[in-house]
């Protein structure tokens, strides 16, 4: 028998005697065999031998809800397909040399096959057309870039100042990347480099040369983080690195959205008239008010944070088009380099600087009371021979969370206020000083408290994420992370790069509450066994999918690809960027280019 609940309006069309095929979860009741709201497919004016055939078609299965049934979607694409004119984007030379099938076959036969075979073909099909689009996109892109004019930025002088002035010597690594920019900066074209780098291995250092390059000339520079405390850090750390003269030569600036109205009008008025050559901000450099003397080179730091308006917005500021270099601390696995980030040059730092110190990571289940007891029990010993700790904390309050809690059955995760009050009364860090670092702290505050504690008169520092990137405390041995398994990969990877800067080892403790074969787990043991960001960038690649790396966070706007997955289809990609480089060394055909144009607006498959 069928049962429907609460749709009655189905004796009507299921009457005595009609014929149809009906799927779903077989139950029962009264003793009898029952299908509960099945999907079905009425047939009263086909022979049996025809709808025989019919069953055995294969049958698309669409992401249904309790109001939308899969069927439904299905008679409604049928019909949307049999109203529409889809037009070729490739032309059927290119396809036929590698059995494939043009762009309206693919979608009818993906959504209509008559055998497997018919929609194996049409998914690789459509995966060609992704893959081949998005990549003569981004060379398009990155050969447009060479049509442009920019500053030419020759002269050596302040930067080897600079280099003079530093305490180290650069790294081998460090020194072909200053050569690659170097080289680009010289060409008058604009440099369009992506740097990426272990934590620690020294980007910023670089950034700063390049910096001295445009100072050279005259010319100003924008270095841009994603937050305020971000840009604070790097204000502090670049007027550290460059010393009082340069500092003062550069006429440094600061510019956030929290400064102050008399201390904005003076970098404004610095900016328009010259007079600052290099200023550090977030998001409020893109305010209209916001006019330079002279722009020339863009520093953007994780440069996935903004989006391609803001991006494109900072560039506009230039007279001539200005240079952009933007760095980033997450390793970028080859296809996603090429997928997201393919119309930019890539430089790679993957040597740390001499006197790093190597870090052990342990994962602690806080379901073993004992063992979690020790772990303050380890950060106290650390303290006792002279060195400092950090505690990192998901949450700044318990208030935070539960505004956005979505069930009581949800376990809180540490929140940094009631963790540091929590450690200032704990037995084991009995005379410990205990201070606490967080977003919502003001600048001055912020700045006190990493002045204590890079002073030494903080032992153990309780904060959130805001000592991610930029924090250097050579003293710092330990770090505590509380639930763990809230962070990712390459978020925690980066966290842990804050400890073992100075003269002795560091040691990160990883507390969670995962069960021992979660997705979770996984990324903590992962951690836990590898220390290098490249290996552990690839992993968190295919733990999580490319969803969220290649979403509108890192691509700029909301993901184009439907099938096409970097985890898996990296020979596909590097094949079809192949074949792009080629046809793009004559004239395109005006359907490709037509394609190139849906694809980068996620319409493909309205062509």
């Amino acid at each position: 028998s069928l049962a429907f609940f609460g749709q009655a309006w189905r004796k009507e069309e299921l009457t005595k005697g009609r014929r149809g095929f009906f799927s779903g979860k077989v139950g029962s009741f009264s003793g009898k065999l029952q299908l509960a709201h099945p999907d079905y497919e009425l047939f009263d004016e086909i022979t049996p031998e025809e709808a025989k055939a019919w069953a055995e078609l294969p049958i698309p299965v669409y992401p249904a809800t309790s109001t939308l049934p899969s069927w439904r979607i299905e008679t409604s694409i049928r019909q949307v397909l049999g109203q529409s004119v889809i037009k070729e984007v490739i032309p059927n030379e290119i396809l036929s040399k590698r059995n494939l099938i043009g762009l309206s076959a693919a979608i009818h036969r993906i959504h209509q096959p008559q055998k497997d075979s018919d929609y194996e073909q049409a998914i690789a099909s459509l995966k060609f057309h992704e893959a081949l689009l998005l990549q003569l996109s981004l060379i398009e892109r990155r050969n447009s870039f060479a049509e442009e004019r920019a500053a030419i930025l020759n002269d050596a002088g302040m930067a080897m100042e600079f280099e003079k002035h530093l305490d180290f010597e650069f790294t081998d690594s460090q020194q072909r990347v200053n050569q690659e920019i170097e080289q680009d900066l010289a060409s008058g074209k604009p440099m369009h480099r992506l740097l990426q780098g272990e934590v620690g291995s020294g980007k910023t250092v670089v950034a700063l040369r390049a910096i001295m390059l445009a100072a050279a000339k005259n010319l100003q520079s924008v270095l841009l983080a994603p937050t305020e405390v971000l840009a604070e850090q790097h204000f502090e750390s670049i007027r550290t690195a460059l010393g009082e003269d340069l500092t003062r030569q550069l006429g440094l600036r600061l510019l956030t959205g929290s400064l102050g109205a008399l201390d904005r009008k003076k970098t404004e008025l610095d900016l328009a008239s010259g007079k600052c050559l290099l200023a550090v901000g977030t998001h409020a450099l893109f305010s209209e008010r916001i006019q330079f003397a002279d722009l020339a080179l863009v520093v953007i730091d994780e440069q996935h944070r903004f989006g391609v308006m803001q991006r494109e917005a900072i560039k506009q500021k230039g007279k001539a088009a200005p240079h952009v270099l933007t760095m980033t601390a997450t390793p970028i696995p080859r296809t996603i380099a090429i997928t997201a980030f393919g119309d930019l040059e890539i430089s790679t730092l993957r040597e740390l600087p001499r006197g790093r110190q190597p870090i052990e990571t342990h994962v602690v289940k806080i379901t073993s009371p004992a063992l979690v007891s020790r772990v303050w029990q380890r950060v106290a010993e650390e303290v006792a021979k002279g060195r400092q700790a950090f505690v990192v904390c998901p949450r700044i309050s318990g208030k935070e969370y539960e505004e956005g809690s979505t069930g009581a059955s949800e376990v809180a995760p540490a929140a940094a206020e009631e963790v540091f009050d929590s450690l200032k009364k704990n037995p084991a860090l009995a005379g410990l000083r205990v201070g606490l670092m967080h977003g919502r702290l003001d600048y001055e505050q912020k700045q006190a408290v990493m002045a204590s504690f890079a002073a030494g008169e903080i032992d153990v520092l309780v904060s959130t994420t805001v000592i991610e990137v930029g924090v250097n405390i050579p003293n710092a041995t330990a770090m505590i992370v509380l639930d763990a398994d809230r962070f990712g990969i390459s978020q925690l990877h980066q966290l842990r790069g804050r400890i073992g800067r100075g003269q002795h080892s560091g040691i990160c403790l990883l507390l969670s509450a995962s069960e021992e074969d979660s997705l979770a787990a996984q990324r903590l043991t992962a951690l836990a066994n590898s220390t290098d960001g490249f290996e552990l960038s690839e992993l968190d690649l295919e733990l999580r999918g490319e969803g969220d790396v290649l979403g509108e966070n890192q691509a700029g706007t909301k993901s184009q690809l439907r099938l096409l997955k970097v985890t898996r289809d990296g020979e596909l990609i590097e094949q079809a960027r192949e074949l792009a480089k080629e046809l793009l060394s004559q004239e395109l055909p005006e359907s490709l280019k037509h394609g190139m144009k849906l694809m980068l607006l996620g319409e493909l498959a309205s062509a």
